[in-house]
């Protein structure tokens, strides 16, 4: 992830979201023409023909390199327009991933995921599932997963920064002070990578990016899949796109499954306070937690367990630690932290890896840095925070006013108290990105209005850093949805190891049968 310089809380950590089947054989052309309602103009990406082959040549890194050598696995490309306002224009490739089902009479169609981001991997994340698709969802569905518009094997990619200066980047020491002269060097980088981006990218692929654009997509995938209507799995800001396409084809759903939501009302000040207040809360678990083996890297006091850590990773803003081959910034640190609070499985890598840092050695919470950025061995970096940035800045109303920029700079102040989890850098009172992002907006934070959408499924996670529970008490509200709580300190649950969680999600899937309202589980 690339420091969002001054945006800290809106950047840092908010990057840390069927009927009708074909069945031809794999490595062949599919599509019998357009399965479901077609917006006109559109017929010929409705009714195209894909061809599934291997999958080797979609990787873009050492990680999907790994995951797309399995037989089992044909991926493709499909067409849609880059411009939907403009169909018969440019057109742009979307790359997909499946894993068939055993093609008996119970199947019901495709179940199309995405791990959220944005900017990350759907087919990456689909190849990960299938190496455990069992019964009972993998009897009944395909399990499909598609790279977003400017992501990953999709064509063209967004593209900002080198490998190399993202590596600079990375070993930067945070801004100093917050005055005018902060606030000065803070907006002359912020400027500098957009202009980098839209050089690196192109301007009209970056006003075509966004979520409005990845929901049309996905219609036109559906159709190509030959279902007449939608299966959908979305995790974190997968919920947010869940959320976009059921408003634009209620009617097009069959079922969905929505897990760490994404509150589609929210402004970027109340998100951000909430996600922060989320990692701060896990922190807090984990620290107590870790206090009850008697000897803890922040302590055994878990009231003191934030001015531990303070202490633990402040002298690296000047002086990075021993990472292996490579040197282990401040933000670095911060980073691993925040990758080891999505989950309380992570509590023992972030735990050891805390110890090795009293001790000098950095180099676990480098490795978990860079499996956070998307960093390779090899040193090539996937675009994920790219593309991140990209369809953040094109999917909310970018704020350009100074007072207000200040106003919000102060409500953060105020809501959270000072921490490593919340750097000096990310109270500089700075434009961001998205202040100088060369195209308007195309979404903006909403209340959705899905008349003819069937009753589809919230998951929620009581002790979720990212997506805070009531994110998903109030999308289940706005979309008239089963809500599912789960008691876990976890960013999303679905498909892990709650066999409650899972069950659940498959007897929906399968029978369209939705738990009892107010049904938890623990």
């Amino acid at each position: 992830m690339r420091r969002t310089r001054g945006t800290g809380v809106l950047g840092v950590v908010a990057l840390l979201a069927l009927t009708a089947c074909s069945t031809a054989v794999q490595g062949t052309p599919v599509g019998k023409g357009p399965s479901g309602p077609v917006p006109p103009g559109l017929e010929k990406f409705y009714a195209q023909s894909v061809k599934w082959g291997d999958c080797a040549d979609y990787a873009t890194d050492e990680v999907s390199s790994s995951l797309y050598d399995d037989a089992d696995l044909r991926c493709a490309r499909l067409r849609v327009p880059l411009d939907y306002a403009k169909p018969d224009g440019r057109e742009i490739t979307i790359g997909l991933l499946r894993k068939q089902s055993a093609k008996g009479a119970d199947r019901i169609g495709s179940l199309v995921v995405n791990p959220g981001g944005p900017g990350q991997s759907g087919m990456s994340s689909a190849a990960q599932l299938a190496e455990e698709w069992d019964d009972p969802l993998a009897a009944r569905f395909d399990l499909v997963g598609f790279d977003p518009r400017g992501v990953g094997s999709s064509q063209p990619a967004v593209k900002c920064l080198t490998d190399q200066a993202k590596d600079t980047d990375r070993l930067t020491p945070p801004v100093a002070g917050t005055g005018p002269e902060a606030v000065a060097a803070v907006e002359k980088e912020n400027k500098e990578y957009v202009d980098q981006c839209v050089a690196n990218t192109g301007a009209d692929v970056l006003a075509n990016i966004g979520t409005r654009d990845v929901v049309k997509d996905m219609d036109v995938l559906r159709s190509v899949l030959g279902d007449q209507k939608l299966n959908y799995l979305g995790f974190s800001y997968g919920t947010r796109i869940g959320t976009a396409y059921a408003e634009a084809f209620p009617g097009n759903v069959r079922a969905m499954v929505l897990d760490g939501a994404v509150d589609p009302g929210a402004d970027r000040v109340a998100s951000a306070i909430g996600q922060a207040n989320g990692f701060r809360k896990a922190f807090a678990a984990f620290a107590a937690s870790c206090a009850k083996d008697g000897v803890c890297p922040v302590g055994t006091d878990a009231a003191q367990a934030e001015a531990k850590l303070d202490a633990l990773l402040d002298p690296l803003k000047t002086k990075p630690a021993d990472g292996g081959d490579r040197q282990l910034s401040y933000s670095d640190a911060v980073t691993a932290v925040l990758q080891c609070l999505y989950s309380e499985e992570l509590w023992d890598t972030l735990e050891k890896s805390l110890d090795d840092l009293v001790k000098g050695d950095g180099e676990v919470l480098m490795r978990l840095a860079d499996l956070y950025l998307g960093r390779g061995e090899d040193g090539r970096y996937s675009n994920i925070h790219d593309a991140f940035t990209a369809v953040r800045c094109v999917d909310d109303p970018p704020v350009k006013d100074r007072a207000v920029v200040e106003e919000q700079t102060r409500r953060i102040r105020e809501g959270l108290p000072k921490s490593a989890l919340d750097d000096e850098e990310d109270f500089v009172a700075a434009l961001d990105e998205c202040a100088f992002w060369p195209v308007p907006n195309t979404s903006q934070p909403h209340e959705p209005k899905t008349t003819g959408l069937p009753q589809v499924m919230v998951i929620s996670s009581t002790g979720d850093p990212a997506t805070p529970y009531e994110s998903g008490v109030k999308l289940a509200k706005a979309l008239s949805a089963v809500l599912l709580t789960v008691e876990a300190n976890s960013h999303t649950a679905f498909l892990g190891d709650n066999k409650c969680v899972n069950d659940a999600g498959a007897a929906y899937l399968i029978e369209l049968k939705l738990p009892a309202e107010g049904t938890k589980c623990s």
